[in-house]
């Protein structure tokens, strides 16, 4: 454990940054599960709310910008491929 005021203060800091990271991480994986799991027809339909919430866990600082555009790309293939005849 830490022995200095601000090595106290850094680890409570943290400890809240991580929890608050992790309901948007968890959220975020959730949206991308549901949108998985949708039938080919409603994908094309439902992926903007897919990407409002990577945009949002970007926005929030819980993934990496490069994160949210993979993740983005992903979905934007998936979407395209559900889409053609």
């Amino acid at each position: 454990m830490a022995n200095i005021k601000s090595a106290e203060k850094r680890i409570k800091q943290t400890a809240k940054r991580q929890a608050r990271n992790r309901g948007v991480r968890s959220q975020l994986k959730t949206a991308v599960k549901q949108y998985r799991g949708l039938e080919d027809a409603q994908k094309g339909e439902k992926v903007s709310q897919a990407y409002s919430d990577i945009d949002k866990a970007r926005k929030k600082g819980a993934i990496h910008k490069n994160a949210a555009a993979r993740y983005k790309s992903r979905l934007a293939r998936k979407a395209a491929a559900a889409t053609k005849p």
